[in-house]
């Protein structure tokens, strides 16, 4: 039987482009708790190195959308939206593995995910976002439910919301462009995981 998942901290989503290895380097010496490999155009021997990379770390790497893709490169799991394979079938297909699941900001689908064996849950778009500027609003009353997997924020979080965020009861602060779009990545991760302390 799995073990239930403990993860308190920054959940680094990789940027698109960009010398991207040196920045998930940095992120990684800055202390986060999880990392996500997002891209359109995913580049498998990319993945395969970030995933030694974190290893080296301790950090779980999970893949955006693609379960085959988490499969092959060997990551620690998956992470599924709306349009993507059915949590029950990744699990089948990942008994192991981390499984997550967007939740937008709706109670129902998270429930419906902790069914299926998500792992964790996220809800966002919590603040607008720079990723995603159409994406639906998730109010912090979201997260002041307790759920018995950690649960992630994500959309538009930065430095100075984020303390706001983790005081409503998020385990989890998913960032993209406030930590790899900072002059001093692994400084930013650092201030991150002082919010956790």
């Amino acid at each position: 039987m799995k073990r239930p998942l403990r993860l308190r901290g920054l959940y680094a989503v990789t940027p698109v482009g960009g010398e991207l290895l040196e920045r998930v380097r940095r992120a990684l010496e800055g202390g986060i708790a999880l990392l996500k490999y997002r891209s359109k155009a995913p580049d498998v021997a990319q993945l395969k190195e970030i995933v030694r990379m974190a290893r080296g770390f301790d950090v779980p790497v999970i893949v955006n959308d693609h379960l085959e893709l988490a499969l092959e490169s060997g990551a620690a799991g998956v992470h599924l939206g709306r349009e993507d394979a059915s949590l029950a079938a990744a699990r089948r297909k990942m008994p192991q593995g981390i499984l997550g699941a967007s939740c937008y900001n709706e109670p129902a689908r998270a429930a419906s995910a902790l069914r299926e064996g998500a792992d964790y849950i996220a809800f966002g778009s919590v603040f607008r976002s720079p990723t995603k500027p159409q994406a639906v609003h998730a109010p912090l009353d979201l997260f002041k439910t307790r759920y018995p997997v950690p649960v992630a924020a994500i959309g538009g979080i930065t430095l100075d919301n984020a303390p706001s965020v983790v005081a409503a009861g998020a385990d989890l602060l998913a960032v993209i462009s406030d930590l790899f779009e900072a002059s001093d990545i692994a400084r930013r991760a650092a201030q991150y995981g002082k919010l956790f302390r």
